[in-house]
């Protein structure tokens, strides 16, 4: 794999010419498969999809910066603007799937998986290493409908996040860093219609946010990282997985509780719905490349047919 910069001056200010480089994976990618998977709904402020170009908003550690990125042959060309551009672009190969690792991956073992994984080589498993970022997102998604969920992220980015530099398609920001989200105060969640416990859990979180981002740096294992993560007050392994599955590309990483995805797998494995544990039985001869199982079934397009209403968000707001 190699990223290669353009010749050009840094992006030292909001307003400066972008930096720009190219990455040549030496594995087959599909960009738009791999980095979609970041985006909280079609509004999201952080991450917009525009046709075949891909734009982050991020935080890192010299400021704010947006990242393009689009697919050109073999190649991906990336630009970053802000002051955070060249961290920006030092990210495109991780975004790209470059150390995502399929050592052990059987797709033979069902006709299903063989079939789609062979039709898509070039999907592969991201990350950001925003671990808080992810955690925030995911909290927010805890026990309400994505519509509730997304709408809150929205809210609570636009208004405390930071304003995206460089020529982005719409307005984007940053997530807000640990230190804002736990002093956003009560009467904002109100308005996100964040119910009580997640916004208690995400604030409780931010008090700890350098310590939690220190902690998944130095877990190896997805065990590990499930430890430092419900150790939390209100994390479980469905948060869990879900901060891993984004921030850290993890092949193993399972969202055990969720409301959809168990009946999704037992439909498409197994022809037939089934709870948590068949779930897990039925990924178990995947046994650590069991998030690339599920992706592959998304990828598929095989869907268990809906068989009721859907959910009615809830708005505490009235009561």
């Amino acid at each position: 794999m190699t990223l290669t910069a353009d010749a050009g001056a840094a992006a030292t200010a909001l307003d400066a010419p972008p930096r720009d480089a190219t990455y040549r994976p030496r594995h087959p990618l599909n960009l738009m498969a791999t980095v979609a998977v970041m985006r909280r709904g079609g509004a999201d402020p952080t991450t917009v999809v525009d046709g075949g170009r891909f734009w982050r908003a991020m935080r890192t550690e010299a400021g704010p910066a947006t990242l393009l990125l689009r697919a050109a042959g073999d190649e991906v060309r990336a630009s970053a603007w802000g002051p955070g551009a060249d961290e920006a672009l030092d990210r495109v190969p991780d975004l790209c799937g470059a150390r995502d690792d399929a050592t052990g991956f059987d797709a033979s073992r069902h006709p299903l998986i063989a079939e789609v994984a062979r039709r898509n080589p070039g999907l592969r498993l991201a990350r950001t290493d925003e671990v808080f970022n992810a955690l925030a997102g995911s909290i927010l998604e805890q026990k309400v409908t994505t519509m509730q969920a997304f709408g809150a992220w929205r809210f609570l980015v636009t208004r405390f996040g930071e304003r995206a530099p460089g020529p982005t398609p719409r307005p984007m920001f940053t997530a807000p860093p640990a230190s804002v989200w736990r002093t956003i105060p009560s009467w904002s969640w109100h308005r996100a219609a964040v119910e009580p416990p997640q916004s208690k859990t995400l604030v409780q979180a931010a008090a700890r946010g350098d310590s939690i981002e220190r902690a998944m740096r130095t877990a190896l294992t997805g065990a590990d990282r499930d430890r430092v993560l419900t150790s939390l007050p209100g994390i479980g392994v469905w948060t869990s997985a879900e901060t891993r599955i984004r921030a850290l590309g993890d092949p193993d990483a399972v969202s055990v509780g969720d409301f959809h995805l168990a009946h999704e797998v037992g439909h498409a494995l197994a022809g037939k719905r089934t709870d948590d544990d068949g779930m897990l039985e039925l990924l178990a001869p995947w046994e650590g490349q069991r998030q690339r199982v599920i992706r592959l079934i998304f990828a598929s397009g095989v869907k268990e047919p809906r068989r009721g209403p859907r959910l009615a968000p809830e708005n505490h707001r009235d009561r």
